[in-house]
């Protein structure tokens, strides 16, 4: 009886032995690294050497799109929003209407300051006609030298008082002209804090503009970065939400570095895409030196599972060999482990998988 449990127990156990070996794939066959097959090769493959590339390597640094023209418009006076003729987004040109604010008062203002030119101008034309007439009668000594003085007097002050009436005039026709919140540039709004029926105070925020045609990258540049940069100098900008990477100058370098990261603001400006606004996240690349890279065309490399092989050629014979790849660079791929550089590779013209 003990002796049949001991043999029940022993065949569970080895049962259960051969259950996790074939589990851990112990009875598959494998892929062998160095399987080989002869050099005759099918129309449809070509052998290509193993390149070693030079390319730029590149630091990059994150930053933020910004105007290179941003303009804010403050109001001057303190009146009622009347007309609004903007929203956000809207593109518009130098001089267009954007807003006017309520003028009443100072229309009224500006009638009264034309009315005392007027005035002064009517005393000015008397005072000129009195000093010319007692001027012919003081060469005849008909008047006293006390009543020609007086009339030159009273032509000096009417003088006077007509001008400073037309300096008032000035004044309050450009106080006036504030009344009207004209565009100073061609651009797009992003964005308005006011409405109609707003009252706004001399100093409030009205509205931003920024000049689309020209944007720029503002990155923060380590400081051990930053001296490898120049104004002048072109390097790659990229916007990630277009996922597009375009040229850019950098045209500032802040000589002042942040007391607490460290870093050196970098300004880059440089031809982008439409749609690109302030506010954006992007990096600048920044060039370091060049990196040498393995490559080989994508379609050598096979895959089987996890596993990455090459066939390279030995001689009279197709050595199949497990290699580790890196980027893509188009149709090509960076090999980083199992190739040498001049080996030669099988290129199969259509995707292969291995047997």
């Amino acid at each position: 009886m003990k002796s049949r449990r001991a043999i029940f127990l022993l065949a569970s156990g080895l049962l259960v032995i051969i259950m996790l070996l074939w589990m851990s794939g112990k009875f598959t066959s494998k892929v062998p690294s160095n399987a080989s097959r002869p050099a005759a090769r099918s129309v449809n493959e070509k052998i290509v050497p193993v390149r070693l590339v030079k390319l730029p390597l590149n630091e990059s640094a994150v930053g933020t799109v910004q105007a290179v023209h941003e303009t804010t418009i403050a109001s001057k006076l303190l009146s009622r929003v009347m007309e609004m003729n903007i929203k956000a987004g809207q593109s518009v040109k130098k001089n267009d209407v954007l807003m006017r604010l309520d003028e009443t008062d100072l229309r009224a203002k500006l009638q009264q300051a034309k009315s005392s030119v007027v005035m002064a101008e009517a005393a000015h034309n008397q005072a000129v006609i009195d000093e010319k007439r007692l001027g012919t009668l003081i060469k005849s000594n008909a008047i006293s030298q006390q009543a020609y003085d007086k009339s030159v007097t009273n032509l000096k002050s009417s003088d006077a008082e007509l001008k400073r009436a037309q300096e008032a005039v000035n004044e309050v026709q450009s106080i006036f002209d504030y009344a009207t919140v004209l565009s100073p540039m061609d651009g797009i709004v992003i964005d308005k804090k006011v409405d109609v029926g707003d009252t706004v105070i001399p100093g409030q925020l009205l509205l931003k503009l920024f000049d689309p045609s020209r944007m720029q990258m503002v990155a923060s540049v380590r400081e051990s970065l930053a001296y490898k940069l120049k104004v002048g100098q072109d390097i790659g900008v990229k916007v990630d939400t277009m996922n597009m990477v375009c040229g850019g100058t950098v045209s500032e370098i802040v000589p002042e570095s942040s007391s607490t990261s460290r870093t050196f603001q970098v300004k880059v400006t440089g031809p982008c895409p439409p749609g690109i606004y302030s506010g954006m996240f992007g990096r600048i690349y920044i060039p370091l030196a060049d990196e040498e890279v393995l490559m080989v065309p994508v379609q050598a490399v096979r895959k089987f599972g996890q596993l990455e092989m090459v066939d390279v050629a030995d001689g009279e014979r197709f050595v199949r060999r497990a290699v580790r790849t890196g980027r893509g660079f188009g149709e090509d791929v960076e090999i980083l482990s199992g190739l040498r550089e001049g080996e030669q590779v099988v290129v199969p013209s259509a995707p292969e998988t291995l047997p």
